[in-house]
């Protein structure tokens, strides 16, 4: 799919998004604005090809993830630091961009994410059902003992790999490669992160444990097991 047969991209209010328009648009992409995120985007029936939002709106990504589940969403952040890393994956975010850098950091972070959250749909379109986890690789959809669960696009490749090598153990390596290819600098730390937010989603309560860790090897998803 190339740029022009994409939907727009939704700028999401903030002077700091709202300027980024005309070199989006001057880069290929449609965009569409709103200055807030009330009834106004709960009506709208298509969705966005991802979500641009100003910094300090972290608070609306549950919303944005109830209504539209994958979605790439891009949060803004004045620096590259650990502290901003942590505010934009915390807060359901897809990635951080730069406010500070201009339009060229976050047009490299959108191509990357609009590729991944592509290459989703490009799974086969059966249903993937591990126990009671149930995955629509084409809708971008999971719902576990009938419950829905809003994921981020990486929390959703992951998923996904894990699934399609499941009940077999997925190495680090594997996971970079195929999750990571951007970052060359990305460590084990970083899927152990993801992990973690995957597991946070998967198993709330006393759900049984699906991802396992096989110390020195890397991860599987099955049922049963410690």
């Amino acid at each position: 799919m190339g740029m022009a047969d994409l939907p727009p991209l939704l700028l999401l209010d903030g002077k700091a998004a709202l300027d980024l328009a005309p070199r989006l648009m001057a880069s290929g992409y449609r965009t569409t604005q709103l200055p807030t995120m009330q009834e106004p985007i709960r009506s709208e029936s298509a969705a966005p090809a991802a979500v641009i939002l100003s910094p300090g709106l972290q608070e609306q990504i549950p919303l944005l993830r109830r209504r539209w589940g994958s979605l790439p969403i891009l949060l803004g952040c004045p620096d590259d630091n650990v502290e901003g890393r942590c505010l934009a994956l915390s807060s359901g975010a897809d990635d951080l961009w730069l406010t500070s850098a201009g339009p060229s950091d976050l047009l490299s972070r959108l191509r990357l994410h609009l590729r991944l959250h592509e290459g989703s749909r490009e799974e086969p379109a059966a249903t993937i059902v591990v126990g009671d986890l149930e995955v629509d690789p084409r809708k971008q959809t999971v719902h576990r003992n009938g419950v829905s669960l809003a994921l981020t696009t990486r929390e959703f490749q992951l998923l996904l790999l894990l699934l399609r090598h499941s009940p077999r153990v997925v190495g680090r390596e594997l996971i970079l490669k195929e999750i990571w290819p951007e970052e060359r600098t990305a460590s084990s730390n970083v899927i152990e992160v993801y992990v973690r937010y995957l597991r946070r989603k998967l198993e709330t309560g006393d759900q049984p444990r699906l991802i396992h860790t096989v110390r020195g090897q890397g991860y599987s998803l099955r049922v049963g097991g410690s």
